[in-house]
């Protein structure tokens, strides 16, 4: 059994709620302000040690109040913050969150996130096996060393490309599954996509990003589920029908339940990734009917409870 360590960003999110979101120019009143801990790496660590994997994460956060509370949350939660430094003079990373309606608008203030370097994830150790997870809320470089340590170790990588932005062709062909989501997929690839697309528009898309053919492109699709590409093959997961609440740590959610999975297997191959998405698919749909984004990450035994109500069809 591997660990999933994820190098990534670690915020406070400071979340007002209203009925509606503003359009530009236009101010609303609010009904709440609400502090969760979150940050896509911390989101990521929280899901896959909640679900039973030996979780590490690599980041950084400020000497302030939101650092402190973080890093106290964080432990608590059995993520190991041995590879979590403090950064004099950056303020902790922090994410302005506007929800209305189950939808969220958010702003990300990266704070010492911003400040991670490859000498940061150069620290930690990969075994074959181990699960290694990223995002795009820390500088790439760092991503690029840290996926390049772990693929030469054996690890498995996961690349979570969000917020989205360009990226190398050097940078992805060190990805082994990449989990995005629509909007992200048509950023990356140039190509306007959109919720009515059929599903083999999808794969068309996927197919021309996926750097290598043994590499896995998987789209996540909110209530639509999820469609995958592994390898040559084509793949999908219904969506769970549930009352959403809060939609901020889903797609978070997903990759780490989906890392977590993963760790479990000595060798992974086309059933084990199929497997690990599947459940992916279950844990977010847990996470969304709650507030927040690191607490709302579900229990192995939340999950396991779900399953039982939520029909599992999928279609290879």
């Amino acid at each position: 059994m591997g660990r999933v360590v994820v190098a990534g960003s670690i915020n406070m999110d400071v979340v007002a709620t209203a009925e509606r979101h503003p359009r530009v120019g236009e101010t609303v009143f609010g009904k709440d302000v609400l502090y969760f801990p979150g940050g896509k790496g911390a989101n990521q660590a929280v899901a896959a040690a909640k679900l039973g994997a030996t979780t590490a994460l690599i980041g950084r956060l400020g000497k302030d109040a939101f650092g402190a509370e973080l890093r106290a949350f964080l432990a608590g939660q059995g993520v190991d913050l041995s590879w979590v430094g403090e950064t004099a003079g950056a303020h902790t990373g922090t994410a302005i969150i506007t929800l209305a309606d189950a939808d969220n608008t958010i702003v990300v203030v990266p704070g010492a996130n911003g400040l991670v370097t490859p000498e940061d994830v150069a620290a930690v150790s990969f075994a074959k096996g181990d699960i290694a997870v990223s995002q795009f809320e820390i500088p790439l470089p760092a991503i690029s060393a840290f996926f390049t340590r772990a693929r030469a170790a054996g690890a498995t990588t996961i690349l979570n490309p969000a917020p989205a932005r360009e990226m190398s062709d050097e940078l992805l062909g060190l990805v082994d599954i990449l989990i995005l989501n629509e909007t992200e997929l048509g950023f990356l690839t140039g190509l306007a996509l959109h919720e009515d697309d059929h599903f083999d528009k999808l794969v068309d898309a996927a197919r021309s990003l996926q750097a290598h053919p043994a590499q896995t492109v998987c789209v996540t699709r909110g209530k639509r589920g999820v469609m995958a590409l592994i390898g040559d093959i084509p793949w999908s997961v219904e969506g769970r029908k549930v009352e959403a609440v809060d939609t901020t740590g889903a797609g978070d959610c997903f990759v780490g339940a989906t890392a977590a999975v993963l760790a479990h297997f000595d060798q992974i191959g086309s059933g084990q990734i199929m497997t690990a998405l599947a459940y992916g698919n279950d844990a977010a749909a847990v996470c969304v009917q709650r507030m927040g984004a690191a607490p709302s990450m579900p229990r192995i035994e939340e999950v396991a409870a779900s399953i039982g109500r939520f029909s599992r069809p999928a279609r290879p």
